[in-house]
């Protein structure tokens, strides 16, 4: 009867621990992210989760509770997706949950057998944990057509001082260094309790090793920004619309939609802009493939008399009769009207612009009411910006192909000095998605040291520069960015990167590779190792 007691307390306990640790990593991984934007709790966000898994927590307890906790994060992360489907945000949270889950239960097994390991099984294991995580992270960006969302990195894209390692290892790097440094925090807390139980004082190599990579991460800010060479190089007008998303496909709202661009575009002409970006899909009707509304297009733009890049579908007929749709980007000049050859999106949005495995499922329907598939593009394309004294290369990519590294890459290699992003996040409310989306651009603005300049619908709109700060957004006097409106940003360009690949754009996702020999490193360190004997105490209370 005693040990059924006792047995009972030690599951009481383990249940408050689960309870406390689940809140604590759904809080901090969700806080850790906009809109509520404390980018320092991704510094912490799994330390009570390793924390507890170097103790040897009860695996039956352990898994609810990160499960549970990361879940929770994930729903509040993407509860904006509810205004577009509410069961797709929930399956969806689930599934981009597993993806920590899976690390926190390899940090599990790993933590226990660390604990009395040699000092080089110890920093093995560490650095294999990290690479795991970058490795997860990779395997999101392609798993069922890919989903990269909010890595860790993104949580640090109003605090450029971390993001240079970026230029050489993509935003993977950033990622890794975060994930050092919540291990060697855990270790730390774990050496503590070995003083203060049995006072046996323990150097703890993952925290110092934290330290170190924090240390050199961000010792390329101060080396990056001491040598900038920033030039004045173009004048951007932001037109921002804010065309409400159930009245953007009516046939009688059109009249109305053509006013709004013509009036808040006109806005923007007494600051004599170089260029105006439009949103993505900002004309009610097909721009190539409707006669009128191409008309409309370049007699508007004409009468404006400066170069428009915009976001608008296009309909090409082939000549067996078949059309293809397609989202795409265009320069439209003012003395001869839309360029060719314009851009065409890569990478569509499940469900938003094609129907997966339709022939097999007929039954799935898009939630953008345009008849048929959309068509992806197959290459980046370039729209050339012609200026009085020069032509800047711009390499446009629509709506969320801005958080999915390679495609940046492969337009700045293409040849583009800047990199446009047109989008529309008026499908998800006025709440977090706006921002999350931003900060992805903050990610490839540094990756490519490329200026990065966004227009929305109804934002966010703004321009970054090549190390991830933010110079301009379009707000309104109350200082949110959910309003029409427009603005003219004077955008600067950094000599130094001018016709210069970085490390990452020319050799890509290398890091990801190195994470993967981590891994196979550190669970090679420990194979074979039994955790301590409290471990495994504590899996049997």
């Amino acid at each position: 009867m005693i040990a059924r007691l006792t047995a009972g307390l030690r599951g009481a306990g383990q249940a408050g621990i689960a309870l406390l640790v689940a809140v604590a990593t759904g809080l901090l991984t969700a806080a850790a992210f906009p809109p509520m934007n404390v980018a320092e709790a991704a510094y912490i966000f799994v330390v009570p989760a390793l924390a507890w898994a170097a103790f040897g927590a009860p695996w039956r307890w352990y898994l609810p509770a990160v499960g549970v906790g990361s879940w929770a994060a994930w729903i509040v992360l993407i509860f904006w997706l509810r205004h577009v489907t509410p069961a797709g945000m929930v399956a969806l949270s689930l599934v981009l949950a597993l993806f920590p889950l899976a690390w926190l239960a390899a940090a599990r097994w790993a933590l226990p057998r660390m604990v009395e390991a040699p000092l080089g099984r110890r920093l093995a294991a560490t650095l294999g944990l990290a690479g795991l995580w970058v490795v997860l992270e990779w395997i999101r960006s392609w798993l069922f057509t890919g989903f990269p969302w909010l890595p860790l990195a993104a949580s640090q894209w109003e605090r450029p001082l971390l993001l240079q390692s970026a230029a050489w290892t993509g935003a993977w790097g950033v990622s890794f260094v975060l994930i050092v440094f919540n291990l060697g925090l855990a270790a730390y807390f774990r050496r503590l309790e070995d003083y203060f139980r049995r006072r046996k004082n323990r150097f703890v190599p993952e925290f110092y090793l934290a330290l170190l990579l924090l240390f050199l991460a961000s010792f390329g800010f101060f080396r990056h920004s001491a040598g900038r060479e920033a030039q004045e190089w173009l004048r951007v007008g932001l037109m921002q619309p804010n065309i409400p998303q159930d009245i953007k496909w009516e046939e009688a709202s059109a009249p109305d939609i053509l006013a709004v661009l013509t009036r808040v575009s006109q806005h923007l002409l007494p600051l004599e802009p170089d260029v105006i970006l439009w949103p993505e899909a900002v004309t009610p009707y097909a721009v190539v493939g409707h006669p009128g509304m191409r008309h409309w297009v370049e007699e508007t733009i004409s009468g404006l008399g400066v170069p428009v890049v915009m976001g608008g579908i296009t309909v090409e007929d082939r000549e067996e009769g078949e059309s293809l749709w397609r989202n795409a980007a265009l320069l439209v000049r003012p003395d001869l009207g839309v360029a060719e050859p314009y851009y065409r999106k890569r990478h569509l949005v499940p469900f938003g612009e094609y129907v997966p495995l339709r022939r097999w499922l007929p039954w799935l329907e898009k939630f953008v009411p345009i008849g048929g598939d959309f068509t992806p593009g197959t290459e980046p394309v370039l729209l050339p910006i012609a200026l009085a004294d020069r032509t800047i290369m711009a390499g446009p990519l629509i709506c969320y192909e801005d958080v999915f590294p390679r495609l940046a890459r492969e337009t700045v290699r293409a040849g583009a000095a800047v990199l446009v992003v047109v989008t529309n996040n008026a499908w998800f409310g006025e709440e977090g998605a706006a921002y999350q989306h931003a900060a992805h651009s903050v990610l490839r603005a540094v990756e490519t040291r490329r200026p990065v300049l966004r227009c929305g619908n109804a934002g966010w709109s703004g321009w970054i520069d090549e190390s991830g700060v933010i110079r301009h957004v379009l707000t309104d006097a109350d200082g949110s960015i959910y309003f029409r409106g427009a603005s003219v940003a004077e955008v600067w360009r950094d000599q130094r990167w001018r016709g210069v690949e970085t490390f990452y754009v020319r050799f890509g996702d290398w890091f990801v590779g190195l994470g993967g020999v981590l891994v196979l490193l550190g669970y090679g360190a420990l194979h074979g190792r039994e955790p301590e004997a409290r471990s495994a105490a504590g899996d049997s209370a």
